[in-house]
């Protein structure tokens, strides 16, 4: 099994089980980092990957949520996800990349159309602003 096979049964076992803090922290590599499709800045180190895979969990992570293409090369996968915000449908990828080790390291995330940016950027704002008042 090559690394991004590895990496992405970890990442399916995280997702189905509701996306645990511990599992995903059990996941991501110290150094990860995060490609936010709405913050023009690479998110870098655990701590804040953790925060920003939450809230899209959160907020993208609703019941029509699904996976519909998989693709995988070497220690990298691309996921294509459809789902709806409000009524506006959203189609987007996560592009992940691991270590040796099956731990994230680079997790990239691509949303399409605009309106469906605006929306993400929106509720991923609001889920964030929540997330530290806790």
């Amino acid at each position: 099994m090559s690394v991004a096979d590895e990496g992405l049964k970890r990442w399916h076992e995280v997702i189905e089980s509701g996306s645990s803090h511990e599992k995903l922290s059990a996941i991501l590599h110290d150094d990860a980092v995060f490609h936010s499709p709405v913050v023009h800045t690479p998110q870098r180190g655990k701590p804040i990957v953790m925060a920003y895979l939450g809230a899209a969990g959160q907020t993208l992570g609703n019941d029509s949520f699904t996976y519909v293409r998989e693709m995988a090369d070497g220690d990298s996968v691309l996921l294509e996800f459809i789902t709806e915000m409000d009524g506006i449908q959203v189609n987007g990828i996560d592009l992940i990349r691991f270590d040796e080790d099956g731990k994230i390291i680079d997790f990239k995330v691509m949303v399409r159309p605009l309106k469906a940016v605006n929306k993400v950027w929106e509720m991923m704002a609001a889920q964030l602003e929540r997330q530290k008042t806790s």
